[in-house]
């Protein structure tokens, strides 16, 4: 890929796609899989979109420009006592927002409230012919049309290039706690993951990491309630709290991914509960590959040392880094999925669905 387009507004970004046959978005190139395709894509870059254009603290949504990272949004919220509570990954990486969107990735915290694809309501996107679009809307209640905004999550910047976003925001909660809860093997973690994932806790994390006899809990609640939550869950279930340095720094470390290999492959996969035990069968037959289970056992994450991705996948899954197919494991195309890219894109423009 030898050309790289910058375009400074929506209105270049159209023009940048219609300059040629083979268009692919980029963004900060912390998810670099998502952007290896043919060579004779050019590359349009939204790093010039950037900014949040409208902010309603009141009415609880924002909305931003494609290439706006994800720290500055974040930075914004805090100042008034408002987060995305699905944790936007890999922010202090330099991740954008169009970003977040195109590889589908949450952090810790979608397990109490949902994904990102909960919180976006509305999109302005350019679609394969370069026709700038708008889908969904700009507030909570909002039901015209197809929900296209929630198709795009995980879309890999095949469907179209997002230029602007809005989303729902939540007020952070008053208070944090972090537990250590003890699990002797991975079928006993298992199990716990289960429990606490139908308990009635309302807990904000539950991850753990593959191949270690611990489960780390996170609880956001006002002050007067989270001390009692924490205790009887540890009552249940043994386990203690975590200092709160030695808390923000796992929970950093789980967000940024830094407990992946710097130079090596990474991949998502789904998971069910019941996967976490032939999850790490399967994580533990490639010599120095790390693991981490979140969303209380629905969601795997595996780093392998070099760039070479596992042939051989059980689950479907999504490579975000290192080299192999970017849908790693079994797969089916629907026809629905070949539609809405039939629809979106009519003469191809993007990388096709399973490039």
């Amino acid at each position: 890929m030898s050309a790289v387009l910058q375009p400074a507004s929506v209105e270049e970004l159209a023009a940048a796609v219609r300059s040629a046959p083979r268009v692919i978005a980029t963004g900060a190139g912390s998810k670099p899989r998502l952007s290896m395709v043919c060579a004779d894509a050019v590359r349009v870059s939204t790093s010039r979109l950037s900014g949040i254009t409208e902010y309603e603290p009141s009415e609880f949504t924002f909305t931003a420009l494609a290439g706006t990272p994800v720290r500055e949004i974040r930075a914004a919220l805090g100042e008034r006592g408002q987060y995305l509570p699905f944790d936007p990954v890999l922010a202090d990486a330099g991740s954008t927002l169009a970003g977040a969107v195109a590889a589908g990735i949450n952090g810790p915290g979608r397990w109490r409230y949902g994904g990102l694809r909960d919180f976006i309501l509305g999109v302005r996107l350019v679609d394969g012919e370069g026709r700038l679009l708008r889908f969904g809307g700009k507030v909570v209640k909002n039901a015209a049309g197809f929900d296209v905004p929630k198709l795009l999550v995980g879309s890999a910047g095949r469907l179209g290039v997002i230029a602007e976003m809005t989303f729902k925001v939540f007020p952070r909660p008053l208070a944090w706690r972090s537990l250590r809860l003890p699990a002797v093997d991975e079928i006993a973690k298992g199990r716990l993951l289960a429990e606490l994932g139908r308990g009635r806790w309302e807990l904000d994390a539950v991850e753990s990491v593959v191949g270690d006899p611990v489960v780390f809990v996170r609880l956001g609640a006002p002050e007067a309630a989270i001390d009692a939550l924490a205790k009887e869950i540890m009552d249940r279930f043994g386990g203690e709290i975590l200092g709160e340095k030695e808390a923000a720094a796992w929970w950093f470390d789980a967000a940024e991914f830094r407990w992946t290999h710097p130079a090596g492959a990474w991949a998502k996969f789904p998971l069910t509960p019941s996967d976490g035990p032939a999850f790490a069968t399967w994580v533990a037959t490639h010599p120095g590959a790390r693991a981490r289970i979140g969303a209380a056992g629905n969601v795997g994450y595996v780093s392998w040392p070099v760039m070479e991705a596992a042939a051989e996948c059980p689950w479907r899954g999504v490579l975000l880094r290192g080299n192999g197919p970017l849908w790693p494991g079994p797969r089916r195309l629907t026809a629905v999925a070949a539609a809405v890219k039939a629809a979106l894109d009519p003469v191809g423009r993007f990388p096709g669905l399973e490039d």
